[in-house]
């Protein structure tokens, strides 16, 4: 591995170890109703995020919702003596990807067949705090 790589290679590696991810696989949910709540709480900090959630009538609100709990979790596992509000946390990025699809028929007329297809989605939430990046700045 030459030098360059390497140097980018720990870099990558100190900037996970701020970084706190929470994934949620195979849900239920068209990949496009999902990314309506994603892009809703994209950049927000957390406290907000969570409140944003709660009185959502999404039904994909709530799912985000417990995974945003579980980021923040994943968070306070790693940084037991810090308080959530002294650290800024913001979901610094959340992505909605397509899943498995199931393929279904529907009985049409004159003994035809239309396919149904029943998406799923895959959402990766990442939660990061803002104080550190500014001490490294």
């Amino acid at each position: 591995m030459g030098a360059r790589k390497r140097i980018r290679a720990e870099k990558l590696k100190e900037a996970k170890k701020t970084d706190f991810v929470a994934a949620l696989r195979n849900v239920p949910t068209s990949p496009r109703k999902m990314r309506l709540v994603a892009d809703m709480i994209r950049g927000k900090e957390v406290n907000l995020a969570l409140d944003m959630l709660k009185f959502s009538s999404k039904e994909a609100s709530r799912r985000v919702e417990k995974l945003l709990l579980s980021a923040i979790a994943n968070w306070k596992d790693k940084n037991e003596d810090v308080r959530i509000e002294d650290a800024n946390l913001y979901v610094s990025e959340i992505s909605v990807d397509g899943g498995r699809m199931l393929k279904r028929l529907q009985t049409a007329p004159q003994g035809r067949a239309h396919r149904i297809r029943k998406r799923s989605n895959h959402v990766t939430l990442r939660v990061a705090s803002k104080v550190v990046e500014n001490q490294e700045n």
